[in-house]
């Protein structure tokens, strides 16, 4: 059992925390969360005869290296996070020489792999629109050329006429920061979609105005983000697709994971997708992997011969 804290080291927590939600105007769970932290480092420091503004780097490195037992790296993180402004406060206010945080890294947080439909799944969400309407064909031709191509929402909903090239194969689209210009290649099936649209749907959604944007809504205005993220979840509900595979990138994640399922080379599909980094493009081959591993359980297995026979 901890003993209790010394009135000290509370004080000091106390006097923090006021300080900077004073000078910070935090949310009453952010306060908390430093006021948890703080206090079970030091219960810690107490265990361990540590005075809280005498703790060296070593000791923190300790505590973390314990609570990296329960702990995972996000929680460890903000633990840091806590314990790193909490002694720099403390070092701007003169009370301290040496912030004992400061050369010390925050742990690693392992991104979560984003949700991967399969071909199935997929294939029932392109054929859900009603392609009698206007509104249906517009939404097939979206989710056609998104799962194409690998285009983000917010690319797909600024995709101007002029970066239209289908009688060479491809679209520009502008990504990042300063717009840089990426070609994607787009194939038969979606180029069919969209031209469908475009002579179809399109004229009767915008009643003959001027509307720069190749997608517009049903007031024949540009459509959204918003308004693109909800036509997908709309018809991803339909198609019986568990809630928790959808995110707004739903089918640009699809497309990188299919085309790694079917041996692409992961440079050209970081060029796809219009990735800088090639790390970024690499999680996509985690996906692959398990996806390849879950199937390999349900092979049926061989009995195994004896070699002489």
């Amino acid at each position: 059992m901890v003993a209790l804290r010394r009135p000290e080291d509370e004080a000091l927590i106390d006097e923090f925390v006021d300080a900077i939600w004073l000078a910070e105007q935090l949310a009453t769970h952010t306060v908390n969360s430093y006021r948890l932290d703080l206090g079970i480092w030091s219960d810690w420091l107490q265990e361990n005869g540590i005075a809280l503004l005498a703790a060296r780097r070593d000791d923190v490195q300790a505590f973390l290296a314990r609570q990296a037992r329960t702990l995972k790296a996000a929680t460890l993180a903000r633990r840091l996070a806590s314990l790193r402004k909490f002694y720099r406060h403390w070092q701007q206010s003169d009370r301290i020489k040496e912030d004992p945080t400061e050369t010390l890294r925050s742990p690693k947080r392992v991104r979560p792999l984003p949700k991967a439909l399969s071909e199935a799944q997929v294939e029932a969400l392109l054929a859900a629109p009603e392609i009698g309407e206007a509104a249906g064909l517009r939404d097939r031709a979206m989710l056609e050329l998104m799962y194409a191509t690998g285009m983000r929402v917010s690319e797909l909903v600024a995709l101007g006429s002029d970066a239209l090239h289908l009688g060479d194969d491809y679209l520009t689209v502008l990504h990042g920061k300063g717009d840089k210009q990426r070609l994607v290649p787009i194939g038969e099936v979606a180029q069919d979609w969209l031209k469908r649209y475009l002579k179809e749907a399109r004229g009767l959604l915008v009643a003959g105005r001027f509307v720069p944007t190749v997608f517009v809504n049903q007031r024949g205005e540009p459509m959204t983000r918003q308004g693109a993220w909800y036509i997908i979840k709309q018809y991803a509900a339909g198609s019986g697709i568990d809630a928790d595979k959808l995110s707004p990138h739903v089918l640009r994640h699809a497309f990188a994971t299919h085309l790694l399922d079917h041996g692409a080379d992961l440079r050209i599909v970081q060029s796809l997708l219009g990735h800088a980094d090639i790390g970024t493009t690499q999680i996509y081959t985690h996906i692959a992997r398990v996806r390849l591993q879950a199937l390999h359980q349900h092979l049926p297995r061989r009995k195994s011969r004896d070699a002489s026979g």
